[in-house]
């Protein structure tokens, strides 16, 4: 395991080149159907998953997984800087944007779920192997992707959040919350989903501000903390400043596709039948660790957790043989804050990957 810091550009000159030049306009949705469990209907039903396909005829693939709330497009600044060099499946995950869902929030996306749409997606576009990039609980269905389908996910970075495995007892929010006090939000999300949901949808621009924010753009100390509500620490703030790595263009086009399904089932990765389900079926299978390569890039202020802290609490390096480890300024969205310093870190690794590889990974990758 390979651990160093990396210092961050002023915020200013780290991403102003960036939202001038991105259209999310104007790269073309595509969308695939797929298959699904409806764990209430006891059935399978149909959803289909959005995504953009970039640079189709490079021969390295990547597919890119947002987190919440996030969309393909807050890849922004990665698709620019690497849209010459790899194939790029940037997606909208089920239920966001317009990717659709089972009717069943609670228990119907769990991690592998989430995993078959990846697969069903890279089925779809003719791509055999990829390497898996997922910011937030993005990284967290890279790391469970990479270690249900080897065959598939030759290597993976996960942003902000370090690797959860399911080797130890299951915890529930409040459970966590006890330890990490920002998140506290989880239990609100995972107790009162229908009324979490109003909440949010009530104003999605307003949502969308409150929690993409900076460590230049702090919101009020006492977010996240709250077991009852998500947004009431901004209720003294009239107007919330506009999302600070956004162009006014970006920040459109993200409340325009979230504005389609609004948030009605974008909170699956916190409800207990979701995690408890992605927890029992990893059990069940009894392995939990990622022999692949894997980078692990963690911010140093997000307000939401000490990610450094909680990656060794969690001992994540035990899984992880083949694991790099960088930490940069940022909070919760490092590649968004601050993408040039996140851009040179990935394009490192990306390098010493394809110089690592073993002439039969080399194979795998390339000619599957």
């Amino acid at each position: 395991m390979h651990w160093s810091t990396c210092l961050a550009l002023p915020l200013s000159l780290s991403f102003v080149a960036g939202a001038v030049t991105f259209n999310p306009w104007a790269y073309t949705i595509q969308s695939t159907t797929c298959r699904a469990a409806d764990r209430i209907l006891h059935e399978e039903v149909n959803i289909t998953i959005d995504y953009v396909d970039i640079n189709p005829t490079a021969e390295k693939s990547i597919i890119m997984v947002h987190g919440w709330p996030s969309l393909w497009s807050s890849w922004v600044y990665q698709i620019e800087e690497f849209n010459d060099e790899y194939r790029m499946i940037a997606i909208d995950v089920r239920g966001f944007g317009g990717s659709t869902h089972p009717a069943d929030v609670q228990s119907s996306s769990t991690l592998a779920d989430i995993t078959g749409d990846l697969t069903c997606v890279l089925e779809h576009v003719g791509i055999q192997s990829a390497i898996c990039l997922g910011h937030d609980w993005g990284a967290e269905v890279c790391y469970e992707a990479a270690r249900r389908r080897p065959d598939i996910f030759y290597a993976l970075v996960g942003v902000t959040v370090p690797y959860l495995h399911a080797a130890g007892p299951f915890a529930d929010s409040a459970q966590l919350a006890a330890v990490m006090p920002k998140l506290a939000y989880q239990v609100f999300f995972e107790n009162h989903t229908t009324e979490a949901i109003a909440e949010l949808n009530k104003d999605i621009r307003r949502s969308l501000r409150a929690t993409l924010r900076t460590v230049n753009s702090t919101p009020p100390d006492s977010f996240l903390t709250s077991t009852t509500t998500y947004l009431s620490a901004y209720d003294n703030v009239t107007e919330i400043p506009p999302i600070p790595f956004f162009s006014s263009s970006d920040e459109k086009y993200f409340v325009e596709r979230f504005s389609i399904q609004k948030f009605d089932h974008t909170l699956i990765f916190y409800t207990r039948g979701n995690r408890y389900g992605t927890w029992q079926s990893t059990q069940a299978q009894g392995n939990y660790t990622i022999p692949q390569p894997v980078l692990s890039v963690l911010p140093l202020n997000d307000p939401v957790a000490d990610w450094v802290f909680a990656a060794k609490y969690l001992k994540s390096a035990a899984f992880l043989p083949q694991l790099t480890t960088k930490t940069m300024e940022g909070a919760h969205w490092p590649h968004l804050e601050h993408p040039q310093v996140f851009n040179n870190i990935l394009r490192a690794w990306l390098e010493t990957l394809e110089h690592s590889l073993t002439p039969a990974q080399r194979v795998f990758s390339d000619e599957l």
